[in-house]
């Protein structure tokens, strides 16, 4: 168990002691769940009124705050989320699933593939020809990597992932449960003979930069031609869709069951809500932010945020759902 007292934590987050306590913390919770050798966090005045009655050791709080009850150990720093995001680091167990030797009996790796130093590769996984993987990555069981595909080093792919043929895959990458990489685009044209639909191919792949985290479920469909693009430090969610052709920027966030259509663009930055959609053929410039449940139809200029079905700019939906309640009360 890692332990820590007041003034080693301090340091770890360039924090400040107000009223200094010889007490050993050994993890953290929230205000409500906290015990006394835990720490705990405060970065909101909506949460000062549970801490007279948290048994925490400690608080972690936003300088910014100020609290009247002081009689309890505190760390004031500039920002709180990012002083728990430091710990939560520093705390985590690193007891992850264990590899009794690098390459499983029962994976399939193909002969030709190009295996970097200290890859680790689980039970059932199947890598293809061509296929290249960096120095550190591991594939934990049943992993899938087709033909011709790269990646870089110290990658993870969680259990069930698919990562189709020509992806290009950067380094230090997360991909969580089930995730789907490069498969076919949505795409069908009604057929010359009026008998259904055809079937539109898809020749294109996947590319995605250093530093990306994908979510369990998520779906990232190959380019009909050049290349689907996901951008430095992208985090997507969970049970995310993003449609063949669309290119992200750098850092851009994508919250739980929200989606991109075919050929979307988003610059540098772009933080799209839970549940919102995104009309295909659309651009996004750099630092919008799409609203929960949004449903967006027309491209949206940099800086910019939306909300509402169809989205428009966020005060101006505001207004316009404050009519309505008037109008429904009248």
């Amino acid at each position: 168990m890692k332990t820590y007292n007041l003034e080693q934590l301090a340091n770890l987050i360039s924090g400040q002691i107000h009223f200094a306590k010889k007490i050993t913390i050994n993890g953290l919770n929230d205000l409500k769940n906290a015990t006394e050798d835990q720490i705990t966090f405060i970065g909101s005045h909506k949460f000062i009124k549970y801490w007279n009655d948290s048994k925490a050791g400690a608080a972690i709080v936003n300088e910014s705050i100020k609290i009247d009850n002081q009689d309890k150990p505190i760390i004031f720093v500039k920002d709180a989320d990012i002083a728990m995001a430091i710990l939560l680091e520093i705390f985590a167990p690193r007891n992850g699933p264990v590899f009794e030797e690098n390459i499983h009996p029962s994976a399939s790796v193909h002969p030709t593939a190009n295996i970097g130093k200290d890859v680790k590769i689980g039970p059932f996984c199947y890598v293809g020809k061509g296929v290249v993987i960096g120095a550190g990555s591991t594939l934990y069981p049943n992993v899938s990597v087709f033909d011709n595909t790269s990646i870089g080093e110290n990658c993870v792919f969680w259990s069930g992932t698919v990562v189709r043929e020509n992806s290009v895959i950067g380094h230090s990458c997360i991909f969580h449960c089930n995730v789907s990489i490069g498969a076919d685009g949505f795409g069908y044209r009604p057929s010359p003979d009026g008998a259904g639909l055809l079937k539109i191919c898809h020749i294109g792949n996947v590319v995605i930069g250093n530093n990306v985290e994908i979510g369990a479920n998520t779906c990232i469909d190959k380019a009909k031609f050049n290349s689907t693009i996901l951008g430095d430090g992208c985090k997507i969610d969970n049970l995310v869709q993003i449609g063949h052709n669309c290119i992200l920027g750098k850092s851009c966030i994508m919250a739980g069951s929200s989606g991109l259509a075919g050929t979307v663009t988003l610059g540098d930055g772009v933080v799209i809500g839970g549940g919102a959609k995104i009309r295909d053929h659309l651009t996004l410039g750099s630092g919008v932010s799409v609203g929960a449940c949004s449903g967006v139809i027309s491209d949206v200029p940099a800086g910019k945020t939306v909300l509402g079905y169809p989205a428009s700019e966020s005060r101006e939906t505001l207004r316009q759902w404050l009519a309505l309640k008037k109008l429904v009360k009248s």
